[in-house]
């Protein structure tokens, strides 16, 4: 990816797990790859509420962007590991679109999970920022 194309992150629909619905996952998700992308590009931005692939990449083409980041929550399990010993857990499909042509030029699955050995403080989102990171850099 080159530093100078501006990027645009949408952002995913929340995370689901059974009948929990964890409002908000989006956009804490799109502000971890907004975090990750601002070191390494000259602009990145994200959306401001969720939009359809079709409608993120005609936004991103309207505006002039480079690169549109499509991120979508596979898994966002928020537990209290410290006395039940189950884990937090998150994952997030990336994939990197060519804006201009539309083409999917990179596509991951950025897993986290957290130990049982916590106090309390995990959440999901904090299990994906330096997966995030690492797999952004990688890019550049």
């Amino acid at each position: 990816m080159e530093p100078s194309k501006s990027v645009y992150i949408s952002i995913s629909r929340d995370g689901r797990y059974g009948q929990i619905n964890y409002q908000g996952s989006g956009a804490n998700a799109s502000q971890i790859i907004l975090m990750a992308f601002s070191k390494n590009s000259n602009s990145a931005e994200t959306a401001r509420q969720y939009q359809s692939f079709d409608n993120a990449l005609t936004y991103a083409k309207e505006n002039n962007y480079g690169y549109l980041v499509f991120p979508t929550i596979l898994e966002w399990e928020d537990r209290a590991t410290e006395w039940s010993g189950i884990p937090d857990k998150a994952s997030i499909k990336i994939a990197i679109i060519n804006v201009e042509s539309g083409k999917t030029m990179d596509s991951a699955i950025i897993k986290g999970k957290s130990g049982i050995a916590t106090l309390g403080g995990d959440h999901p989102q904090d299990l994906l920022v330096k997966p995030v990171a690492e797999y952004v850099n990688e890019l550049y």
